[in-house]
């Protein structure tokens, strides 16, 4: 027997609303950017740009999510150290680390699936 998943779209991004098949509601394709702050993130620890780090609006801190690159397949496991991205449509920012790793650098913007970890 086979489920079907229930989506939501929100702006830009698509958002599985239904755990389904070991699917995680947290899971979802959207865009990302990276980006470098100077200072303290929103966690309260220092922004280091090389770091596997990321920005997100609603997951806990400290929490791990999987990035994966949809133009590529290139994925980078990042932990969410900061709140944003502020830009709409977007879901994600990502260190500039963790952008070179999964190949978004140059591009700065990209189209991705991000998954809890």
């Amino acid at each position: 027997m086979t489920s079907k998943l229930r989506f939501a779209a929100i702006g830009a991004a698509l958002f599985v609303v239904a755990p389904v098949d070991g699917v995680r509601a947290a899971d979802a394709v959207g865009l990302a950017s990276w980006y470098q702050l100077p200072g303290r993130t929103a966690c309260g620890g220092r922004h280091n740009p090389e770091a596997m780090t990321a920005a997100h609006r609603t997951l806990p801190c400290g929490s791990t999510i999987k990035v994966t690159n949809l133009s590529n397949g290139r994925s980078a496991v990042v932990t969410i150290v900061d709140r944003g991205p502020f830009v709409r449509g977007r879901i994600v920012d990502i260190s500039r680390g963790a952008a070179r790793k999964i190949g978004l650098i140059d591009r700065g913007v990209g189209r991705v699936s991000i998954a809890r970890h």
